[in-house]
């Protein structure tokens, strides 16, 4: 058997696919990040598989088992709460551990939060790196210093509670005038693309306190 990485959607539930919703009924099991979360997917969608919880800080402990049970002959599906699993979010262990032993591992196509927001953004997409969320405390300043010099469209996840200290420090290190853009609860009601200078979307975000999931894309250095 296998272990299928089944991306399901970051807002609206029409963006799940019709063979993610066909792996999820047919697998014998579903490693879901909150099984609270999930369930209300899967009850949607009238998955009625079993769910195990895997997330950052029990995956250590059940990639072994997990390994155990595909070699055993069963059918696992891995979810996350949004998105593709592995992408800022628990996966990457588990994948590993069933390369490292052989297991066939099949990734679905699907939802992604910051494809939507850099082809949006208005910003070059043919060259980008992918930061996802920097650090909250040792090592953010190096990490955003070391980043002067990328010429590459820059991509950050980021929680609306930091969004003003993130934006103030890429100001303080690309650059005021540095283009940016804001993508916020994408595929959601409140979908809202906001573009600019860094310094407008301080401005503005100051304004207008922002909620929900952020992505953040932020123009490289021009040569």
């Amino acid at each position: 058997m296998k272990l299928y990485v089944v991306p399901t959607p970051v807002g609206n539930l029409e963006d799940m696919t019709f063979r993610a919703i066909r792996i999820l009924k047919e697998a014998d099991l579903i490693l879901a990040e909150d099984t609270r979360t999930s369930s209300f997917l899967l009850k949607h969608f009238d998955i009625k598989t079993p769910m195990h919880s895997h997330h950052k800080f029990n995956e250590h402990k059940t990639v072994d088992s997990v390994v155990q049970r595909i070699k055993g002959g069963q059918m696992v599906a891995l979810i996350s709460d949004a998105g593709t699993p592995a992408i800022s979010d628990p996966g990457f262990l588990v994948v590993r551990q069933c390369v490292e032993n052989d297991i066939e591992v099949e990734c679905l196509p699907g939802a992604t939060a910051f494809v939507p927001a850099l082809v949006a953004s208005g910003l070059p997409n043919d060259r980008f790196c992918f930061e996802g969320f920097l650090p909250q405390k040792k090592g953010r300043q190096t990490k955003i210093n070391n980043l002067k010099n990328e010429n590459r469209t820059m991509i950050f996840y980021e929680s609306p509670f930091r969004l003003i200290k993130t934006l103030t420090q890429f100001a303080e290190a690309f650059g005021t005038e540095r283009k940016a853009v804001v993508a916020r609860e994408i595929s959601k009601i409140h979908e809202e693309t906001r573009r600019g200078t860094l310094t407008e979307l301080i401005e503005h975000f100051n304004q207008h306190p922002p909620k929900g999931e952020i992505v953040v894309i932020v123009a490289g250095l021009e040569e």
